[in-house]
């Protein structure tokens, strides 16, 4: 634990997994400025970086474990009702489709399984667009099945996010992402329906939606948001 206890209010209480990453980042700036967020609790292998931690205000308690486990909880503090989850790798930085699936897949739900019990009971998750558990790709099957195994977990509501290409600053950079992003300031405008999924978007914009779902006490036990789903929900929430 880092940080000290906060006096708890009838405002929920967030933890997020993933806060380093691209969206779990924005997640973070997001909700620092939320104010029907009592606390934010943030589940990393190590400290976050000082620089994203300037609007905290007193609001954050880092949980640190190089395998992402919670060990120890402080009697004094309240806990979260609201989870989200924004882990994830490629087969590049994994080494290995085993190392991907490590991740992408058992850790995934390692990480969700520990914030039910915690008492989390609203759930957002990053996933991706095309996941299904018998995809020919490997990187959507490991999204698909982790899709199917957190469904069976016992969350009151869960969301999964299925963007596209992400649009923001990686402290990795994805070629593929990049190559992507650059075709389709053009040929975004050549594509209609459900191939506008495919259409570059941007972290902040998936951060928000999974906030909003979060929030949204009238969503299905279960909800999946693709891009286009998202930019809908977003120009509702404007």
């Amino acid at each position: 634990m880092k940080d000290a206890p906060f006096t708890t209010t009838n405002k929920p209480i967030l933890i997020i997994a993933g806060a380093s990453g691209l969206v779990g980042s924005s997640c973070l700036d997001i909700a620092f400025n939320e104010h029907a967020l009592e606390h934010i609790f943030t589940l990393s292998r190590k400290p976050l970086a000082p620089e994203s931690l300037s609007a905290a205000n007193g609001k954050l308690t880092q949980l640190i474990d190089a395998e992402l486990n919670i060990k120890h909880w402080e009697n004094s503090n309240s806990r979260p009702t609201l989870g989200i989850i924004a882990l994830g790798t490629t087969i590049k930085q994994a080494g290995s489709k085993q190392g991907l699936e490590k991740i992408d897949f058992e850790l995934v739900c390692h990480v969700a399984q520990q914030m039910k019990l915690l008492g989390v009971e609203r759930l957002a998750v990053v996933s991706s667009y095309g996941a299904h558990p018998r995809s020919r790709s490997h990187y959507l099957r490991c999204k698909g099945r982790m899709e199917e195994t957190i469904r069976q977990i016992g969350f009151s509501h869960v969301t999964f996010v299925r963007p596209g290409p992400l649009v923001g600053n990686r402290t990795i950079t994805r070629p593929d992402e990049v190559l992507l992003q650059n075709f389709m300031k053009v040929g975004k405008y050549l594509l209609f329906g459900r191939l506008r999924n495919i259409v570059p978007i941007s972290a902040e914009a998936v951060a928000r939606s999974m906030l909003y779902s979060l929030f949204d006490t009238d969503s299905k036990h279960v909800t999946v948001l693709d891009s286009i789903a998202m930019r809908h929900m977003l120009e509702k929430y404007r």
